[in-house]
């Protein structure tokens, strides 16, 4: 039974410094409903309907909003104010060096250790569309200089639930000087709900990848051909994760970037679509961007509790990030993430929930 669409607002918490954090709940009517928090804009919850009509959380969050500020692996956050890893946190623009803020080994992770998923977030609540789409707008000011990154960078992020059973995420930023930026989302899911990922049916529409050294640092681009990163036909998520493959063993899993197929226009384009064929539960996803991160949770350790009161560990949850390339401040070869004044930066990813033909299967493990 469909019910009007909806956004409603309720008190979360209370950060350390006594701030209020409100958690914002979009409701399609239809069975899809989103939570996101002022704090980096997390989405703490995403309940969608099984075969069944059943809705489950399917995305990974931390049991109170304390872990959420403290020791939050990134869960459901806004990644910037460059995601994924810049080589040694440093990087060259217009003959300028700029050292930003280093927080994974010797390199900068998702913006440093002060980035995008860890600040305020002021959200407003949008009219219903006339088409019964629901949605919120975040934004937030970066300063010059913040995690040492060059000027002043004005972001503002739509979250939007639509009759079609989709969340889409706009993305717009603008600076007052030339920067980098690449904007991406962090969420860990799994359709079941709970439990493994392994026995998830991943396809991702690229025919490359990039390998990583040591430090997860791109080296370049390969072919996925003939190798555990060709998804170009769906694949169990665990049916080659525990092959003695270099890249694997070196990224402990799944951690790399994968080249979509196809130009990076501005128009929307199919990237990923992920199956559980236990639930029934099917995700599409389309994107703007150049690139898809797909990381299997490798480093979920058992030590962290999880809102639904077990602790996450390696495979419970993974991530498809539409994102450019890691370390594309360093790459010319890369698409570019510079932004200059007077430009506008854009992007939209669009996740298309639904279900799957395949039939329930036992998990790899």
């Amino acid at each position: 039974m469909t019910m009007p669409a909806r956004v409603d607002s309720a008190v979360f918490g209370s950060l350390a410094d006594g701030r209020v954090v409100r958690q914002y709940t979009l409701d399609n009517g239809r069975g899809l409903s989103l939570s996101a928090i002022h704090l980096g804009g997390i989405v703490t919850s995403l309940r969608v309907p099984d075969r069944h009509g059943v809705a489950a959380n399917v995305v990974l969050g931390c049991s109170s909003l304390a872990d959420y500020e403290t020791r939050n692996p990134h869960f459901g956050t806004i990644v910037g104010r460059c995601a994924n890893r810049i080589d040694r946190g440093s990087f060259t623009l217009d003959g300028e060096r700029f050292q930003v803020g280093v927080n994974d080994g010797d390199h900068s992770l998702h913006g440093g250790p002060a980035g995008f998923g860890k600040v305020w977030w002021d959200i407003e609540t949008l009219p219903p569309s006339d088409a019964g789409d629901v949605a919120i707008e975040l934004s937030h000011v970066s300063a010059h200089g913040d995690q040492g990154y060059p000027g002043e960078l004005r972001v503002s992020i739509r979250y939007t639930l639509t009759q079609r059973d989709e969340w889409r995420i706009d993305y717009r930023a603008q600076c007052d000087r030339a920067t980098v930026v690449n904007l991406s989302h962090h969420d860990y899911f799994n359709l079941a709900g709970g439990g493994s990922i392994l026995g998830h049916r991943l396809a991702i529409a690229a025919g490359r990848y990039c390998p990583v050294d040591a430090g997860l640092i791109p080296e370049g681009i390969a072919e996925v051909a003939g190798t555990p990163f060709d998804f170009r036909v769906s694949m169990p998520v665990g049916s080659r994760i525990r092959e003695p493959h270099a890249q694997l063993l070196r990224a402990r899993g799944y951690d790399h970037n994968w080249v979509l197929d196809g130009a990076a226009d501005g128009a929307l384009r199919f990237a990923a679509r992920l199956e559980d064929p236990a639930s029934g539960r099917a995700m599409d996803i389309e994107t703007t961007e150049p690139g898809l991160q797909f990381y299997s949770g490798n480093f979920l350790d058992g030590t962290l509790p999880g809102a639904s009161g077990e602790t996450y560990r390696q495979g419970d949850g993974l991530c498809l990030e539409t994102q450019h390339f890691p370390d594309s401040p360093n790459r010319p070869d890369f698409p570019s993430t510079v932004l200059r004044p007077g430009k506008l930066f854009t992007s939209t990813t669009v996740h298309r929930f639904g279900l799957c033909a395949c039939e329930s299967t036992e998990q790899d493990s």
